[in-house]
């Protein structure tokens, strides 16, 4: 079975060891390089224990030549790195997935302004394909560049996605209600994310704009076809993993099945399960797993439709959304070294 040669730029925070975890199983994979300037000379199993007998590499320092070499590399590093290693990967015949944000938004100047700081490529914006594959499947297999989604983008798009595709819903008023683990704030030390600071508590952030807000829109637009009005809270929950979004819009059409709307626009999506009438999801019930489990309400049969939507924020949030944006660029069949049950309990 002919493999691909990997590389992974900044493999030592959540999303890089999620990666390691997914692509130390992957049949079609070899991991060639990781890299960490901080880490250096390390062996990955030291650092990640759970990755001993797995992984049988060191990190590395970012080296243009040998990542050159690779077919394929993951970028899971801090917002505005990817874009300093995009252009010449490229021309090296590389295909790059960039975890962060760099070449999400299409409009550089709204992405500078959330970003706070000059887009170092912004001829490659253009370029990168937006790596929601629910949505651009075909475009992901022609890329050379995909800008992978963010975490709360993924839950809130997929969710909204089926209702804004068939103009059921006011684009005027659009609520996203989003939580998410701790996690999702990365590795760093930081006095906000203490154990501490966050056990037993429940809070919103961000509630004036947060970086997230830009990339989700920009998505709805394109599904509506037009402006939409969205209105997006975050929160952090006293978890590890996971993310519940909670979506809210009125319906414009009263007299449509939205269950089975649901259960066709998904139904062969391997990664978006559509629950039974009634349902509940929960985040446990995506731990580790990269699915993203929908359920849709009508409390009291009014116009008011409500939208679960959870995803385990490291996986489909991230780096299992990335291993399967990887598997459609390559030609793997999609759910290639994905397709496992989720963590209980």
């Amino acid at each position: 079975m002919n493999t691909i040669k990997v590389g992974i730029i900044g493999g030592t925070g959540y999303t890089g060891v999620e990666l390691l975890r997914l692509l130390a199983a992957h049949p079609r994979v070899n991991l060639v390089v990781i890299t960490s300037r901080g880490e250096a000379g390390r062996k990955v199993a030291d650092l990640f224990p759970s990755l001993r007998g797995h992984v049988d590499l060191a990190f590395s320092e970012p080296d243009a030549k040998t990542l050159a070499a690779c077919d394929l590399v993951f970028s899971a590093t801090p917002n505005g790195v990817a874009m300093t290693h995009a252009r010449e990967l490229m021309e090296a015949g590389v295909k790059l997935i960039d975890l962060a944000a760099d070449f999400r938004i299409k409009d550089v100047a709204v992405w500078e302004k959330w970003y706070g700081m000059t887009h170092a490529c912004p001829e490659l914006v253009a370029e990168a394909v937006y790596g929601l594959p629910e949505v651009n499947r075909e475009r992901i297999k022609k890329a050379a560049l995909i800008a992978n989604p963010g975490c709360y983008p993924t839950a809130v798009q997929l969710g909204f996605l089926p209702l804004l595709k068939e103009k059921l819903i006011a684009t005027d008023w659009l609520i996203a209600d989003a939580k998410s683990g701790v996690s999702g704030a990365g590795r760093g030390a930081n006095v906000g994310t203490l154990y501490s600071e966050v056990a037993d508590s429940f809070k919103a952030y961000a509630v004036p704009g947060h970086r997230h807000l830009p990339e989700i829109s920009q998505g709805l637009d394109g599904f509506a076809g037009k402006t939409v009005g969205l209105t997006f809270v975050p929160h952090l929950t006293p978890m590890i993993r996971g993310i519940h979004a909670t979506l809210y819009g009125k319906l414009t059409d009263s007299n449509t099945d939205i269950q089975l709307l649901f259960e066709k626009t998904y139904a062969n999506e391997p990664f978006v399960d559509v629950m039974p009438a009634g349902s509940h999801p929960e985040t446990r019930s995506v731990r580790a797993s990269n699915s993203c489990r929908i359920a849709v309400h009508r409390p009291q049969g009014g116009d008011t439709v409500v939208v679960l939507s959870v995803i385990d924020n490291l996986v489909k949030g991230a780096a299992g959304q990335a291993v399967q944006n990887m598997n459609i660029m390559c030609s793997f069949d999609e759910s290639l070294g994905l397709h496992t049950p989720s963590l209980m309990p």
